[in-house]
């Protein structure tokens, strides 16, 4: 596909935070100077909007003309406690909600809204205005952790590397101790029957069933830490992908390898040019292979690795953290001048950084990978076979989607 000359990444608005809507259909966009939104197909604009101010967080509710906006950056539109549910039709704020501390996310559907502090969690009836139906405190969340599905939401507990879930049509909560660590990704499956979790360690991604609250997979992402910067199942829930500061996206296979060809994302998605999709065997394609199997070496040598992977880019203006001393920079990166990384951190957005690495499926063989700041990317990448027959993924197009 055709993609975007590089030009100067100093050039062009600054994106403080993005969010994909429920069906990762379209992202928007957080800007020091309103909001745009973008489809995700394409990283085409759809809609821009200047408000005067910045904004910390802009969500979409579904694919509809409503969004919740939050006030945050250098010049705040709103105040950074405060809700605002915006009709970009009439381009009015219909209705608002204030809270008693700065807000750190929030997720929206036609139903529900949910409100992250950073030690608390709201839960709200979506009405004109909004009725609060629950509210539960939670360890430290400076992140804002939070995912909304059709039936459930999941968050932080109020223990370290605690996940909770609320249950919507019930109220019943439940409670998974999925770290020893504190909790730095959180993803439910499309169907929320599954939930994935990543720690501030970044080696390992824990996969669990929400009815039984029983972990199904342990998937090892590598042995030295990282953080986490996204992590998003596949429509289907049979792969989730995952990106790091390391600057790699890994795509690990919850069905497992199989000999079957025609199944999952390869299935559905195809091939590199003279890729024949099912060939290979699990077995073959363990990291370690036969080492995979002695008994007495450490648990690395037997872990769920990926089983495709390749770089995405952090932007230029990407400033890493103690975890990532020399961090791997992505050989697709186009080079251009890097833009000085701010020396202090950018109020009321969660995590005091831009989003990098942010994941979103389109089917079951196309991944969006979104950053921003300074240098806002849009990535496309395929999950297929290559002309090994083996599970590859690699990537199709970029953007900077700002300019």
């Amino acid at each position: 596909m055709n993609t975007r000359p590089v030009l100067d990444s100093d050039k062009g608005p600054f994106a403080l935070s993005a969010s994909f809507n429920a069906d990762n259909s379209c992202f928007s966009v957080a800007l020091e100077s309103g909001f745009r939104v973008f489809s995700s197909k394409s990283g085409d604009q759809r809609v821009a909007r200047s408000l005067g101010g910045s904004l910390s967080h802009a969500e979409m509710l579904g694919t509809t003309r409503y969004l919740a906006l939050i006030g945050g950056g250098l010049r705040p539109k709103f105040p950074s406690n405060k809700v605002q549910i915006y009709n970009d039709a009439s381009s009015a704020i219909t209705t608002s909600l204030e809270l008693s501390a700065p807000i750190q996310r929030v997720r929206i559907s036609q139903t529900h809204l949910i409100v992250v502090l950073v030690h608390a969690v709201q839960i709200y009836k979506m009405a004109l205005p909004p009725s609060k139906i629950a509210e539960y405190e939670t360890a430290p969340n400076p992140l804002g952790l939070c995912a909304l599905g059709t039936t459930v939401v999941a968050f932080p507990g109020l223990t370290t590397g605690q996940l909770k879930i609320y249950h919507l049509s019930t109220g019943n909560v439940s409670i998974i101790p999925a770290s020893s660590s504190s909790l730095r990704c959180i993803a439910l499956s499309q169907d929320a029957s599954r939930v994935a979790t990543a720690s501030e360690a970044g080696t390992l991604v824990r996969v669990w069933e929400v009815s039984s609250c029983t972990k199904v997979a342990e998937l090892r992402r590598g042995v030295d830490p990282a953080v986490i910067l996204g992590l998003a199942f596949s429509p289907s829930g049979g792969s989730v992908a995952v990106s790091s500061d390391k600057g790699t996206l890994h795509v690990f296979d919850l069905r497992g390898e199989s000999s079957s060809g025609g199944s999952g994302a390869a299935a559905q998605g195809g091939g590199r040019p003279g890729a024949q999709a099912g060939e290979g065997t699990g077995a073959d394609q363990h990291k370690w292979r036969l080492l995979s199997k002695l008994p007495l070496l450490p648990r690395q040598f037997s872990d769920t690795y990926s089983n495709c992977s390749c770089p995405f880019s952090l932007g230029d203006d990407y400033t890493h953290s103690s975890h990532s001393a020399h961090p791997t920079r992505s050989p697709h990166a186009p080079t251009s001048p890097s833009s000085a990384a701010p020396s202090t951190k950018t109020p009321g957005v969660p995590g005091a950084r831009p989003t990098k690495g942010l994941l979103g499926w389109l089917d079951e063989s196309t991944v969006i990978c979104i950053g921003a700041g300074q240098d806002a990317r849009w990535e496309k990448f395929v999950v297929g076979y290559d002309q090994g027959g083996k599970r590859a993924v690699w990537r199709e197009g970029w953007r900077r989607y700002l300019e």
